[in-house]
């Protein structure tokens, strides 16, 4: 055993100093995060991203290869050898582009943050700036892949063309024809042209209403109102009509329609349409003076169309906002249900009635 230390002392004596040191690094860098998040909280109340632990997890993983391949060398080929030398080379450029990348990204997306809370607080339109971020922090990381790609050489020159500005254009060419670029497209003309902006609520055709949230490169997202996220790709809602109830004038005409039956007093049904419709305290006055002066009715009530079972009658009600809108109509269907069954007024269902020329059963 004495021996075989006096013959091979350096090796082991280099092995021991090697896993120390990767022991004592991975200690370091933890400690150091730990404190730097820790100083983050206390003193600027930030709440980390992410970003420090990112960092630390590839700075420990760098000390664990190059530990590895620090034990490697001693015991491989010196054709080996120098190939261990390179590929430690690579890994700690890349680790040192990727925690760049990281940190340069993570500190984009903070400022684009921080501009949009500051948009936000003076109640003007962010959804340019959440659009560019997409674009800011993808660009980032696209550049983070291509500069570790220059190092390899069997994609240096692929990365070197995409680098230049004629690969550009022979990448956007490439790739002109499909989805992913008719997305950021639309996109780009949805934040240019603003059809809608974030915080709108809009309604798409087809009956998806909610509002919009945020606005990517590839897609849009809104929430409805059961709180449910709907993602619909930009190619596909930059086509679609929609209406955007967030318009200059955000007033509504909220129009009910209900059904009474053929017996039941047109009249009557009218009358209990308009008070219900009246006595409501989100109505608003759309009428001009001169309406008003020709007593033109607050809450037009129609018949506006002459059904199979029923004689439907439209009423026509202002409110100051959607919102205001949707609570209208909920109570209206409510109260005037109420006030028909109290005073008479039938809403009929389908009823058909079936005559058999010939009679189901011969009679005996």
């Amino acid at each position: 055993m004495i021996e075989f230390f006096e013959d091979y002392q350096y090796e082991i004596i280099y092995i021991i100093v090697t896993i120390i040191s990767v022991v004592a690094l991975r200690f370091l860098t933890n400690f150091i995060q730990k404190r730097a998040l820790k100083r983050s909280v206390e003193k600027l109340h930030y709440q980390s991203d992410g970003t420090l632990k990112t960092v630390r997890r590839i700075l420990n993983t760098l000390w664990l290869v190059l530990g590895i391949i620090a034990i490697a060398l001693l015991f491989v080929s010196p054709e080996v050898n120098k190939t261990l030398i390179d590929n430690s080379k690579f890994i700690i450029y890349s680790a040192i582009v990727t925690i760049s990348t990281v940190v340069l990204a993570s500190t984009t997306n903070k400022w684009f943050k921080w501009k949009v809370n500051k948009k936000n607080d003076e109640h003007d339109d962010p959804t340019s700036l959440k659009f560019l971020r997409y674009i800011a922090i993808g660009a980032i990381y696209t550049s983070g892949v291509l500069l570790i790609l220059l190092v390899l050489p069997g994609f240096k020159g692929v990365a070197q063309t995409v680098l230049g500005g004629a690969g550009v254009i022979a990448v956007i060419a490439g790739i002109a024809s499909q989805e992913a670029l008719g997305n950021i497209v639309s996109g780009l003309f949805i934040v240019s042209f603003k059809p809608f902006r974030i915080g709108d609520i809009i309604q798409i055709e087809g009956g998806m209403t909610g509002t919009v949230t945020d606005i990517t490169l590839r897609h849009t997202v809104i929430q409805n109102f059961e709180n449910q996220m709907i993602v619909v790709p930009n190619s596909v809602i930059n086509k679609e009509k929609l209406i955007n109830y967030k318009s200059v004038d955000k007033r509504i005409c909220e129009r009910l329609e209900i059904g009474i039956s053929y017996d039941s007093d047109i009249d009557l049904a009218r009358k209990i349409m308009t008070e219900e419709a009246e006595k409501h305290p989100l109505l608003i006055e759309k009428r001009t003076l001169k309406e008003i002066k020709d007593k033109v009715p607050k809450v037009p009530v129609k018949v506006i169309r002459l059904d199979s079972s029923a004689v439907i009658l439209r009423l026509y009600a202002w409110t100051a906002n959607p919102d205001d809108g949707w609570t209208l109509r909920y109570d209206l269907l409510e109260s005037i249900k109420k006030r028909f069954d109290k005073e008479g007024v039938e809403i009929p269902f389908p009823q058909q009635t079936v005559h058999f020329k010939k009679p189901l059963f011969k009679e005996e």
